[in-house]
């Protein structure tokens, strides 16, 4: 998985269109080159594209009768441009650089169908590996550890092929030319990302899943009905084992089965300990403020550590959200006492209606841990279809409803380079990230709706160039009366507070070298408090909100001029955040070759 992945999502990565390699019939346009030699490219072309749409549609029994067609033709069309008769025409002053385009589409063009044949054998081997089970996937991790070369190799080519198509005349005087190459561009950088992800999952799941001898994991339930810059506040966890394959999980508990110590479980810099205090560091409620996730995560494993004197390979974490993206994969569990816990249900029960139908919060807690391990244990039970986990899974990732770091450095490098790993990144270019953390300790965040609108102004000749950030946030409480435990202040529980009233602490990433330009918050100014996090200016305000109340915050900022497309990371709370990206590229450089 590489950086390309932001922007690649869900179906989109196993549904390429490939639609760009037949707009060669620009090549009709061409009569001043050798005609008879442009219409056979465009032929080639036309045919390697026809025979890619139909393997998109086939079976996975079907697929190599249409790959070897779209093979034939793309090295066809690459052996009619890499002769000397098309060298020549590469060197006319009036087509010269439309034929060295189209000479680069049909090397990506074979270049691209030569990689597919090997993954597309790589890929049956995978999808007919028997004996998938969750609890028992050893052939599956034996599978994958042999395909891992052969991905890795076919990432490094797609990287080198999209390179070479990049180097290409962009405006070479034909639209439809340029219009062909900037879609080829598009789908060669989706097919790097889903190679990318296919390739991180074959060289990190064998390793991680104990393959190669035993892994213990932290395993942290999220409860973002209290916000936390992972996500939500650590209501349970438990340690994930993890043999050859097989998965078990033991030692569900509360978080206050965790305790907590008097002296730092983990070391995070002097920015991080002047941001967030020294209870991040020594408290579990307190652990995941940042929204960087391998912070969290090596704090859990040293609160662990400092209880049980064992050291744990990991941290993975999760919420109902992704409980429920796992119902939906696995199909609805029944608790002890016969109540149904399904896809629909999991996220209110356990963020809404737990609150109300336990007063006392042991009890409660009791009743989540049942609930997690229900799921936990029928998920490893289960046998899915592996597509159908790959789709699951892909969701998760997308929207950071699964994170995992590991204590191995190579393996935590090639985790933070995705966005499974969680990590806050550390390139420049356009960034806007939201993140809410509940000051108030009350559950309201289940009810809290955000909205986020970045805008990009065009670049300035002093490489500037100015962006707005608006977010509005809504205290959606029900007007019905809530459970005291959801409503109570404890920020200041002396004092009166109209019931769902929420004290929020909000804070606004920047990109990298962005600079201030103000805050208004319905239209008046504001002050924040500025600080920085791994090379992000943080823009921060205590924000309250009343029962039903919006907010709207607008940020001026002033950024350095890029090209890069911005990152926009989406904090997993209980409902979804709205984004919009509105940008105004005017005067800004050109983007590199390699995308972000």
């Amino acid at each position: 998985m590489r950086s390309s992945d932001l922007r690649v999502r869900g179906k989109k990565r196993r549904r390429l269109t490939f639609g760009l390699l037949g707009p060669a019939a620009g090549l009709a346009l061409v009569g001043g080159w050798s005609a008879h030699l442009g219409l056979n490219v465009r032929d080639e072309l036309q045919a390697t594209r026809d025979a890619l749409v139909r393997l998109r549609a086939s079976a996975p029994g079907q697929m190599a009768g249409a790959l070897a067609e779209a093979q034939r033709h793309a090295a066809e069309a690459r052996r009619l441009t890499s002769g000397p008769d098309w060298s020549l025409i590469t060197y006319s002053p009036l087509v010269g650089d439309g034929a060295t385009t189209v000479r680069g589409l049909a090397e990506t063009a074979a270049e691209l169908t030569e990689v597919l044949t090997g993954v597309q054998r790589t890929g049956e081997q995978l999808i007919t590996a028997s004996g998938l089970s969750m609890d028992d996937m050893g052939n599956l991790l034996a599978v994958l550890k042999s395909a891992a070369p052969t991905l890795d190799d076919a990432v490094g080519r797609i990287g080198t092929a999209r390179s070479r198509l990049a180097a290409t005349p962009a405006d070479t005087g034909l639209d439809v030319l340029d219009q062909a190459r900037g879609t080829a561009l598009a789908e060669v950088d989706q097919l790097h990302g889903w190679l990318g992800a296919a390739a991180d999952a074959a060289a990190l799941l064998p390793p991680m899943l104990g393959h190669d001898g035993p892994r213990r994991y932290f395993l942290a339930f999220q409860t973002n009905a209290e916000a936390r810059g992972t996500g939500g506040l650590v209501g349970a966890y438990g340690i994930l084992k993890a043999t050859g394959g097989r998965l078990g999980i033991d030692r569900l508990s509360a978080k206050n089965g965790l305790t907590s110590g008097s002296s730092p479980v983990a070391d995070h810099g002097r920015a991080f300990l002047s941001r967030y205090g020294p209870s991040a560091l020594t408290l579990l409620a307190n652990s995941n403020l940042s929204p960087h996730f391998p912070y969290a995560a090596t704090t859990w494993a040293g609160l662990w550590k400092e209880q049980t004197r064992q050291q744990l390979d990991g941290a993975i974490a999760t919420d109902p959200v992704g409980l429920s993206h796992l119902l939906r994969l696995i199909g609805p569990v029944t608790l002890p006492g016969g109540e149904p816990v399904t896809a629909d249900n999991v996220v209110g029960l356990t963020e809404r209606q737990a609150y109300a139908r336990y007063a006392d919060p042991v009890a409660r807690k009791r009743f989540l841990i049942t609930i997690a391990a229900a799921v936990s244990e029928a998920l490893l039970r289960s046998h899915p279809d592996p597509m159908s986990l790959l789709s699951t899974l892909s969701q998760m990732v997308d929207e950071r409803r699964i994170q995992i770091w590991s204590r191995r450095d190579a393996e935590e490098r090639r985790l933070a380079d995705t966005p499974l790993g969680g990590a806050l990144p550390r390139d420049p270019g356009p960034f806007a990230g939201l993140v809410i953390n509940n000051s108030a300790g009350t559950k309201l965040d289940y009810y809290l709706d955000r909205s986020l609108a970045y805008e990009l102004g065009p670049c300035r000749s002093d490489g500037q160039r100015v962006t707005k950030v608006r977010v509005r946030l809504k205290d959606d409480v029900p007007r019905r009366k809530l459970p005291s435990y959801v409503t109570t202040r404890l920020d200041s529980p002396d004092e009166r507070h109209a019931s769902g009233t929420n004290l929020l602490w909000v804070s606004l990433y920047a990109g990298t070298g962005a600079k201030y330009g103000g805050l208004r918050i319905d239209g008046e100014p504001a002050g924040i408090m500025r600080e920085v996090e791994r090379s992000h200016p943080v823009y921060s305000t205590m924000l309250e909100l009343a029962p039903r109340q919006s907010k709207t915050l607008e940020f001026v900022l002033l950024e350095p001029a890029s090209a890069a497309p911005p990152l926009v990371p989406v904090q997993p709370l209980a409902r979804p955040q709205q984004t919009r990206i509105i940008r105004d590229d005017r005067g800004c450089p050109a983007p590199d070759a390699a995308t972000r």
